[in-house]
Order: C-alpha cells, then sequence, then structure tokens
C-alpha cells in the first residue's frame, strides 16, 4: 500500500492537493453512504425479524399444549372407525360417506355414494400407507356422474 508522505504532498500541486484533500473525505463519506449505512439497516431489519420469530416461537410453544390436546386423534392406535371418520372428510369424501357399521373390534364396513372414484383410491392408499389398513373386500359399481362410484368396503387392521 503506497503512502502519502508530507514531502511528496508538497510536491504536488495546488490542484493536485485540492483533489486530494477534497476527494478523500467525499470517498469516505460515499463509502460509509454506500455501504456502512445500508449494511446497518439490513442488520436491524434482521435483528427485529428475528425477534418477531423468537416472539411467534414463544407463543407457540405456550399454545402448543393446548392445540395438541383439541387435536382429532390421528394416531395409529386410533380405533378403525375413528380413523375412517376423519379421514374420509380430510380426503374430500365427506359428503360420499354414507355409513361404517363395526365387524368386530378390527373390521369395519363403510359405504360410500357418488365418491369420486381417484380420491376414493387415494384416501384407501393412504389408509394403508399410514395406518396399515387394509380392504379386506369392495364392491364398486359407477355411479350417476361421471368418475364416481358407489363403493360398499370392509376395511380391516392387524
Amino acid at each position: 500500500m503506497a503512502t502519502l508522505s508530507l514531502s511528496a504532498l508538497r510536491a504536488l500541486s495546488e490542484r493536485e492537493r485540492r483533489v486530494l484533500l477534497i476527494g478523500a473525505p467525499v470517498a469516505v463519506l460515499l463509502f460509509f453512504l454506500a455501504v456502512v449505512l445500508p449494511l446497518d439497516r439490513s442488520v436491524s431489519r434482521l435483528h427485529q425479524q428475528v425477534a418477531r420469530k423468537q416472539s411467534d416461537l414463544a407463543w407457540m410453544r405456550q399454545v402448543a399444549p393446548e392445540l395438541a390436546a383439541s387435536a382429532p386423534v390421528r394416531s395409529a392406535s386410533a380405533p378403525l372407525i375413528v380413523l375412517v371418520d376423519q379421514s374420509a372428510p380430510q380426503a374430500g369424501l365427506g359428503q360420499a360417506l354414507s355409513g361404517s357399521t363395526p365387524n368386530g373390534s378390527k373390521s369395519l364396513s363403510v359405504t360410500l355414494r357418488q365418491a369420486p372414484f381417484d380420491t376414493l383410491i387415494g384416501w384407501l392408499a393412504r389408509l394403508h400407507q399410514q395406518y396399515g389398513v387394509r380392504v379386506d373386500s369392495a364392491t364398486i359399481r359407477r355411479a350417476h356422474g361421471p368418475g364416481e362410484v358407489n363403493a360398499s368396503l370392509v376395511l380391516s387392521r392387524p
């Protein structure tokens, strides 16, 4: 890095010294305005975001037990009828589910009317993947609307 000694400064012309004496503070000021202030504002904004997110997290931790207590039962240990009654509306089959009757402790007869076929198959696949529910028997017939079916199912799980 080159340094400007006093003798080198005296060797400069009056105009060059003026440019140097005015230009150096202007360069420092521009650097401050262009780099330091925007960085400072960004850091301030990020500190505020972190504070908000910490506040949100504290609130979530506070209400989590209450929300967990009011959440629907979705565990693998829930009775099959509860799984069907809760998962069918979530899958978009709430209107189609017309009945469910237990057949012992591990089996359930389910009737659906005018159910979208693709939605029905997706729902059965999710029940199998998430909870091990099997389709022991199924009678599926075409309903009135396109892509709709009437279905009688017997579901079970081990």
